[in-house]
């Protein structure tokens, strides 16, 4: 029941914001309807009707419109990447959804994200209970988004600046990890640093060229596999890891 609902569950929270004054509120539920409908659109790539109930719900709450310059803000609900400074982008909030679903977590789960940006993607993970490790390369977007991060309430988050290809060793294993950004492979120090059990949601391609969101999986047995999901096209994935 609680599946079937998932849509009028994301509109009520849309509802709950118009009423206390949000002048985002019609935006965002317009950006929920047009994830949905790409949902839908791409199902037969995706292996799924619909997404998760509880993040659609994240989605809907997190403020976009936080996390775009304010030259953006205007326009921060459409269903697309924004840049963000840096020659770096804010992910579609489709593919925000999306690798936050294909990752499979909940409350209390630890995510590694490799590529912060503006924050917005860790925001979503948090706003679903997660506990949440960023790390950055670009130090004005790292510190940004650190204090946006902050500013906002999303106390789960921990921001570092340094080259994700390398992952946080220090707080591995980690049950998920999600990078927003493209690699022409699969980063070996983030398959150790995946629990047995847990999932990688990676872009993989070549640099400004059409990749395939990637989903890697570790079994218990720590035998790693993969499988491809949705051409995709991000920015590439930067550091000494870079081949």
């Amino acid at each position: 029941m609680r599946r079937l609902l998932g849509g009028a569950l994301v509109l009520l929270v849309a509802a709950g914001t118009a009423r206390a004054g949000d002048p985002y509120a019609r935006a965002r539920a317009r950006m929920i309807r047009a994830v949905e409908a790409d949902v839908a659109a791409t199902r037969a790539r995706i292996g799924r009707d619909r997404l998760a109930p509880a993040v659609m719900e994240a989605l809907a709450r997190v403020p976009r419109h936080e996390f775009v310059p304010p030259e953006w803000k205007d326009r921060a609900y459409e269903n697309r990447p924004l840049p963000i400074g840096y020659g770096q982008t804010i992910s579609q909030p489709y593919i925000v959804a999306l690798m936050t679903d294909l990752a499979g977590v909940g409350p209390g789960d630890r995510v590694l994200e490799v590529g912060t940006g503006s924050g917005y993607q860790a925001a979503v993970l948090a706003a679903l209970g997660c506990r949440v490790f960023t790390v950055e390369i670009i130090p004005a977007l790292a510190e940004a988004a650190r204090r946006r991060l902050r500013r906002l309430g999303y106390d789960r988050v921990r921001v570092r600046l340094g080259d994700g290809y390398y992952g946080w060793p220090e707080h591995a294993p980690f049950d998920a990890i999600l990078v927003t950004a493209a690699a022409d492979h699969v980063p070996p120090p983030l398959v150790r640093q995946l629990r047995p059990g847990g999932r990688m949601v990676i872009p993989v391609g070549g640099a400004f060229r059409v990749q395939t969101l990637t989903v890697v999986e570790k079994a218990a047995d720590g035998r790693v596999s993969s499988r491809e999901v949705l051409p995709v096209r991000f920015v590439p994935l930067t550091g000494g890891g870079r081949l």
